[in-house]
């Protein structure tokens, strides 16, 4: 008998009493465009109560320091299980934390070293780069070195009188200044590039000895020749390796210094003894440089029976990473230079090996950055987990995720206000015939280019040796929309990032970084809407533009311009009300009082970027509105909080605050991140506007519509890592689906078949 999690009058964000039956022990998948309340229903109610309710049976000493999780705003939810959310936010750890410390494969590797290593060098810390006994004192453990930057610290056609030295505190006439111009070591009229070696290393790094200073009206001092690197180590970087250093400390190390490879090291972090001893042949940072398809067939061969338990598990937890679709990363590779989507699967690697049973398992869109070859993988992992007796819930837009799924909820029918429904729930069958965007848009055959549009001209891109790319050239064509496709790792972004950009840095890019999304950032603030708007305000009723901001002069004094209110109740949950004075209109009754056409500066804050479009007259306004349009965001108000954003709402808005820029070579890191399917024709719609508008646009992806309607495909691989980092194909889409080797064009071909089989 089929065991239900039941959710009544659910009212979270956008919700609207919404009330489902979820099956346990079976995969669902929730389906819906973007901000149609997906997340609301499962990650802000369902997650959010199971693990307020566990918090709730510890004692209250111990709910002290846990995280303080608000009641969801539903009338009745029963049938919890424990939630385990894997979601897409990045891995952190810092710079000590990489690949193999965050999924505990280094542990088993400096065991492996210290029991087998020759020369012997210790136990398994001495091949640690985070223990005293293993790290490279020259970096303790980071890898790389903060130094001077001397192309910011000197202007070298200057001399020391000119001003040559441009931090303030050695300007000329500084107390420091004067240390150098007065030592008589140096012609202080003679330009900086113009020194000698031993002038240059002197004014660097000083001498053991001393100088007198002589100002005007002071007594005379013997100080210390401390050359200007010297001193600005001493006074800057080592103080900010304090933490009491001050913020203006931080922020001169920042302007005036560069990151560079530990010299003594060479970046592998390890002291001499740990990163030269050997094993088969092998040193520690040698393996863990290696992409993880090598370090998988390597391990078996280090092997005796002694060390074969810790050897085989190692290469477990490697496997279980290569299953995701991870095999090009590396063990060294640091966890902060990891995408959403890769820390996603990394995350799952510690849950795979669980003998938990009736757990319940949250994903929020598991396959985001994933090549349709490796979507397979991931619906194996997540049948492994049902099978062990796991309930799975899964918030998707990838159609191999939803018809791998045994039921399907879906929310809409569409985003923000005109969403927060529930609209479907039952199997994928049913689902087909629903009449639901995701029932019309699942099965809907994939179209290729048949006339691809004529090349403008070509940008020419030389020497791509990256990373693990091969040092190819490439011509991309302008004019037209240019996928870049291949699997995970192939090489795409680096290609992008490293060589591109680099090459011809008037590209427009829009890549993945997230957008603020602190409590006062709000669409109209993210666009650059907010101070025309005020200042349009302000004219209409002759009073100052400040009184108009919730940041500033006009915000109601009891929320700080919030709108709302957060309480504090210590080892309690928090409170998050409405202002009881502004009732949420963020702004003082005086402010609230001028009107424009009728409406307040609140009112105009509540409209959505579509009214506003229609709403406001000034031509930038309406420009910058327009581009929040038409990338399909028209629903949401201009004073939404960024935070309660979706990531495809918020990848969608950066694309819009791009738009109105000048440029005509726009490069977009997987624009359909998080995008219902009914959603990419609007996207695509957008892209072929900026082409026939006279842009170039090159779009790194792996959605199969993006690929078939693009004119010209440049495909990367075959594989990941060591593996790719060539080009297997350029041409277009229909020649793609005949391309031998191209991974992509197999799937591709694939989808087309079966789309005809329909």
């Amino acid at each position: 008998m089929t065991e239900y999690l039941s959710v009544t009058g659910a009212r979270e964000n956008n919700l609207r009493d919404v009330s489902v039956r979820v099956p346990k022990r079976q995969i669902t998948a929730f389906v819906g465009v973007s901000g149609s309340g997906k997340s609301s229903l499962v990650f802000d109610t369902i997650a959010a109560e199971a693990q307020r309710q566990l918090n709730e049976t510890f004692s209250a000493f111990v709910r002290g320091f846990l995280p303080k999780l608000g009641q969801p705003d539903a009338d009745l939810i029963e049938g919890l299980s424990t939630a385990i959310v894997v979601d897409q936010k990045r891995l952190g750890g810092g710079a000590r934390s990489t690949l193999g410390t965050v999924t505990d494969i280094n542990p088993l590797l400096r065991l492996l070293w210290s029991r087998r290593s020759t020369p012997h060098v210790g136990y398994g810390f001495a091949f640690s780069f985070n223990e005293p006994q293993g790290m490279c004192p020259g970096c303790k453990g980071i890898g790389r070195k903060v130094q001077l930057d001397h192309a910011a610290m000197f202007d070298t056609s200057r001399s020391l009188n000119e001003g040559a030295i441009l931090h303030r505190d050695f300007a000329v006439d500084s107390w420091y200044w004067h240390v150098w111009a007065q030592s008589g070591k140096f012609d202080n009229d003679k330009p900086l590039r113009d020194y000698t070696d031993a002038e240059w290393q002197l004014l660097l790094w000083g001498s053991d000895e001393k100088v007198v200073i002589a100002e005007p009206g002071r007594k005379a001092l013997k100080m210390d020749f401390e050359g200007v690197e010297a001193k600005f180590n001493r006074l800057f970087i080592q103080a900010d390796a304090d933490s009491g250093s001050s913020e203006r400390k931080r922020e001169v190390v920042a302007r005036f210094t560069t990151s560079v490879r530990c010299p003594d090291c060479g970046g592998t972090r390890l002291n001499e003894a740990a990163r030269t001893a050997r094993v088969g042949g092998h040193t520690l940072p040698g393996v863990t440089a290696m992409d993880l398809h090598s370090v998988h067939a390597l391990l078996p061969t280090l092997s005796d029976a002694e060390v074969a338990p810790l050897v085989h598990e190692a290469t477990e937890r490697v496997g279980a990473l290569i299953d995701m679709g991870l095999g090009y990363l590396t063990l060294d590779r640091e966890t902060s230079t990891l995408s959403g989507g890769e820390s996603q699967r990394i995350k799952m690697v510690r849950h795979l090996g669980s003998s938990l049973v009736d757990v319940m398992y949250v994903f929020d869109e598991p396959t985001i950055g994933l090549h349709p070859r490796d979507v397979g993988r991931m619906n194996a992992l997540l049948h492994r987990l049902r099978d062990k007796g796991n309930t799975v819930l899964v918030v998707e837009h990838d159609t191999d995720v939803i018809t791998a799924a045994d039921h399907v909820v879906e929310l809409g029918p569409r985003a923000g206000t005109e969403g927060g429904r529930v609209v479907y729930e039952g199997d994928v069958a049913g689902l087909a015939t629903s009449g639901t965007l995701t029932g019309e848009f699942l099965h809907r055959p994939i179209t290729l280019r048949e006339q691809p549009r004529t090349p403008t001209g070509h940008l020419r891109l030389t020497d791509a040796t990256a990373h693990n790319l091969r040092g190819f050239d490439v011509d991309v064509p302008l004019g037209v929309l240019v996928a870049l496709t291949g699997v995970a790792g192939s090489g795409k972004s680096t290609l992008v990032r490293e060589v591109l950009v680099p090459q011809h840095p008037e590209a427009i890019v829009v890549d993945q970084s997230p957008v603020s999304t602190s409590i006062r950032s709000t669409p109209a603030t993210w666009t650059g809407v907010m101070d025309p708007i005020r200042k349009l305000y302000a004219k209409a009723t002759g009073v100052k533009p400040a009184l108009f901001s919730f940041n500033s002069a006009g915000a109601c004094p009891t929320c700080k311009g919030l709108g709302v209110l957060y309480t504090d109740l210590a080892y309690l949950d928090g409170v998050r009300s409405t202002c009881t004075d502004c009732h949420g209109r963020r702004y003082t009754e005086d402010v609230l009082a001028l009107t424009v056409a009728g409406r307040s500066i609140s009112d105009a804050l509540d409209m959505t970027a579509a009214e506003a479009v229609e709403f406001f007259t000034a031509r930038d306004v309406r420009r910058r509105l327009q581009a929040v349009v038409d990338v399909g965001l028209g629903y949401l108000t201009l004073g939404q909080p960024l935070s309660t954003l979706s990531g495809g709402e918020c990848q969608r808005l950066k694309l819009a605050g791009r738009l109105h820029e000048q440029g005509n070579l726009y490069v977009l890191d997987e624009p359909t991140t998080g995008l219902h399917m009914s959603d990419c024709g609007h996207l695509l719609g957008l892209l072929d506007r900026l082409v026939d508008g006279g842009s170039s646009v090159v779009v790194v992806e792996h959605n199969l519509d993006v690929i078939a309607h693009a004119d010209w495909v440049i495909d990367l691989g075959p594989d990941g890592g060591d593996a790719g980092g060539q080009i297997v194909f350029e041409g277009p889409p229909r020649e793609l689906v005949r391309a031998p080797g191209s991974f992509t064009g197999e799937h591709l071909a694939r989808h087309l078949a079966a789309a005809a089989a329909r």
